[in-house]
């Protein structure tokens, strides 16, 4: 019975977008299997819908059961169950915080925060806020929006949470410019003391829509360990967002 059930799931998995009909002889040549079983079980999954036989030409195409198998999976799709586990996968590939970040207005919400285990935590957690110009996690969403909405940001108060937070609006003009360029941000001890954080920005379809971010105490990350994280965050980054275009997900 489980190696039939094995033979129907495969059969199913047939159908492709590049191969969205198939004879039943066909099909059994494809995947080396006896014709006579490949019919009964193509019988079987047209009597429950999930396949359908054309009168004429006599070949198979998915039926309207996937359809709707298919259209309950997307009405469920959550974004956070989707990329949490490439997220929890960069946690353990860096042995660092990871932080999911998102656009909200004129500041930024903590969507994910994934914790390496006994290590120090941080005293971020889901659901935070913070400003747009402090701190790698955020200017790197903030270097992706319009100019005329940058300048408003760096117009506004600008508020120093430690001693090296960048409050200087030239300064903050440079370092934006350096994030487009470089592709991602960094940062030392700005919002939180003794941090550093490497943050690349999620973008859809040309709009920034948040920002993914590793960090860590400043004594456990070095330079060479800033150079081997940001490809890491880089690949995670490329992963969520096909995911989300993929499946049409939003925020």
């Amino acid at each position: 019975m489980l190696k039939t059930v094995n033979s129907a799931l495969a059969i199913l998995k047939m159908f492709t977008r590049e191969k969205t009909v198939w004879g039943g002889r066909e099909l059994a040549a494809e995947m080396g299997l006896n014709h006579t079983n490949v019919y009964r079980i193509l019988e079987t999954l047209e009597r429950n819908g999930f396949v359908s036989k054309d009168p004429i030409t006599k070949q198979y195409k998915l039926g309207s059961a996937v359809w709707e198998l298919g259209t309950i999976f997307y009405e469920n799709l959550n974004v956070q169950e989707m990329i949490n586990p490439h997220l929890q996968k960069l946690c353990d590939q860096t042995g660092e915080s990871v932080f999911f970040t998102v656009l909200d207005g004129n500041e930024t919400l903590m969507l994910t925060v994934i914790e390496p285990e006994n290590k120090v935590k941080f005293p971020v957690t889901a659901g935070s806020r913070a400003p747009l110009y402090v701190g790698a996690s955020y200017r790197s969403i903030l270097a992706h929006l319009p100019e005329n909405k940058i300048e408003y940001i760096l117009q506004g108060e600008l508020i120093k949470y430690t001693e090296n937070t960048m409050t200087n609006p030239d300064d903050l003009r440079r370092d934006l410019q350096q994030i487009r360029k470089n592709g991602y941000a960094i940062s030392h001890n700005e919002y939180t003391p003794d941090v550093v954080a490497m943050a690349v920005p999620l973008i859809i379809d040309g709009d920034i829509l948040g920002s993914l971010t590793v960090a860590g105490p400043s004594y456990r990350i070095n330079k060479t360990q800033q150079s081997e994280f940001i490809p890491l965050l880089q690949q995670t980054r490329d992963t969520v967002q096909w995911n989300m275009k993929k499946y049409n997900l939003t925020l």
